[in-house]
């Protein structure tokens, strides 16, 4: 098939849907320049990173996408953090206990920990900040696991007690979330966390800028000022890099990767995300299982990723990335083989003998979502399908295609927000909030409903594989790949590092000594 050129939403989302992907399992280094031998950080300086796309929100709780989370990473720390091997390390909080019935999660403190206005955490900002997440007085709470938090207690100045509804061992999980002050009132104009960097400027469109926090409690950071810097058009971020505007890019294409030949080296990782054809399930054809399971064999994931990336990425089969290695079940990879025929076969059977018109939703600023959209395209017209892409900028995406569910199908990128098997698979329950595909069956609902009810965890481990499964088998969603992270460093700087989870952490960049 001919090459098709033009990532990432994820969403992420997010969708967080997250919607969206950078971060990842670190696969290899590759250098094209021999200047950026490891060398001694050098504290200080300053480094641009270019992003596609803008912040939908400065206020944590109210963020909506991976692309803003992914920056506010580094200003916001909630009671506990992910590290970069997937473990969650006590923050604002110095350790936390768990009953045994898994239902009151038991928080001390920790000493010292000062927002950037200056202010010392206290255990009152903390109940603010869980009960404003979990508040229902407006519809679904912010963060939609909170829905089983009875009430937040506060024990002693240093003590926050969490008593929930119901079992959940992986509540702790969702314990990354941003604690702010409670009294204070501008976190979607001036955003005040506990994070490495703090707030200094925001450009809608143009520019996020923070720098260090130098009373941060943990370890410092080592540059003085990080700008991120919009730039919407995917091959603008190379001539900016080329030209010495920008420093750092996430996310490349392989293309693009290959442009730069001197001065740069090239990070790669995975983005720990489920890149799929997302498939409106309430709207027609796509409310056919048949239909669904039609274009399932008529794609080829290892063709897509062959095309957009030389074969970079990891294959999924389901909603689960290879990052969450218990949950991750590569079997199901090759549920589907293409086959046209076997495609042909079902779309008849499902009354669609001649084919059907649909459109592809894709984000324009996404490049590799819109080069796995140009190949499924092609793929389609297989099996009589005849699929237009429509590009849309983010935040029309955001709107239409996630918040209104106002679509036919998208390429894009889900990841889990947090190291939990839930956050990515509860939003495939019928009645969730985030549930943007409009995905429906009894049998899932129930089987997501054992999963975290039970404190077995290898109980636990085997229903969230069952719920996966059924997903593949009905078809919910056509299944890529977690795509490929290549990221772009300036010669000059160093200790950019993976996380198994969508963030950004610029708190261990530095630049070297031979800078």
């Amino acid at each position: 098939m001919k090459r098709i050129i033009s990532i990432l939403l994820v969403v992420t989302t997010t969708l967080s849907l997250a919607l969206t992907g950078c971060s990842g399992n670190k696969n290899s280094t590759a250098s094209t320049s021999d200047n950026n031998a490891s060398s001694e950080p050098t504290e200080g300086g300053s480094i641009t990173v270019g992003i596609s796309q803008d912040l939908d929100s400065l206020d944590p709780h109210l963020a909506v996408s991976a692309g803003t989370k992914e920056v506010l990473f580094n200003i916001f720390e909630g009671l506990v953090k992910p590290d970069a091997d997937g473990n969650l390390q006590p923050a604002v909080a110095s350790d936390y206990t768990i009953s045994d019935d898994a239902k009151t999660y038991t928080f001390t403190l920790r000493d010292g920990v000062k927002f950037h206005n200056g202010q010392d955490v206290t255990a009152e900002d903390v109940k603010y900040s869980i009960d404003r997440c979990a508040d229902t007085s407006n519809g679904e709470p912010l963060v939609s696991a909170f829905s089983i938090i009875e009430s937040v207690n506060i024990v002693d100045d240093k003590t926050v007690e969490i008593n929930l509804s119901e079992p959940n061992t992986e509540f702790a999980a969702y314990m990354t979330t941003a604690i702010i002050p409670k009294d204070y009132e501008d976190q979607a104009t001036a955003p005040v966390g506990t994070g490495p960097f703090k707030f200094e400027s925001r450009t809608a469109d143009q520019d996020f800028v923070m720098v260090k926090n130098e009373d941060y409690w943990g370890t410092k950071a080592h540059l003085d000022k990080v700008v991120f810097k919009i730039i919407a058009d995917a091959d603008t971020l190379v001539t900016n890099l080329k030209g010495g505007s920008v420093d750092m890019v996430m996310r490349l294409t392989t293309s693009q990767a290959a442009e730069l030949t001197d001065g740069f080296h090239i990070e790669e990782g995975t983005m720990n995300l489920v890149q799929a054809l997302y498939l409106n399930n309430a709207v027609e054809p796509f409310n056919n299982e048949k239909v669904r399971q039609a274009l399932c064999y008529a794609i080829n994931p290892q063709e897509i990723m062959d095309i957009v990336a030389d074969g970079k990425g990891e294959r999924v089969g389901t909603s689960m990335y290879p990052g969450l290695k218990k949950y991750f079940d590569k079997d199901l990879n090759d549920y589907y083989t293409q086959d046209y025929d076997k495609a042909k076969e079902l779309l008849k059977e499902a009354g669609y003998e001649d084919g059907f018109d649909m459109e592809i939703t894709v984000c324009s600023a996404d490049q590799p979502h819109m080069d796995a959209a140009q190949v499924i395209v092609e793929e389609l017209k297989e099996i009589g399908v005849n699929a237009t892409i429509k590009p849309v900028e983010w935040q029309t995406w955001l709107s239409e295609a996630y918040m209104n569910r106002n679509f036919q199908s998208t390429v894009v990128g889900v990841d889990a927000a947090n190291l939990t098997a839930r956050a990515m698979l509860e939003r495939f329950v019928s009645d969730a909030d985030n549930n943007f595909i409009n995905f429906n069956d009894p049998e899932y609902d129930e089987t997501f409903a054992k999963a975290i009810a039970t404190t077995d965890d290898k109980e636990q481990v085997k229903l969230y594989k069952d719920c996966e499964k059924i997903l593949t088998e009905k078809a919910a969603n056509v299944y890529i790949q977690d795509l490929a992270n290549l990221v772009a460093i300036r010669d000059g700087y160093d200790g950019y590092v993976f996380y198994p989870l969508y963030v950004q952490d610029m708190s261990t960049i530095y630049k070297t000594s031979d800078n």
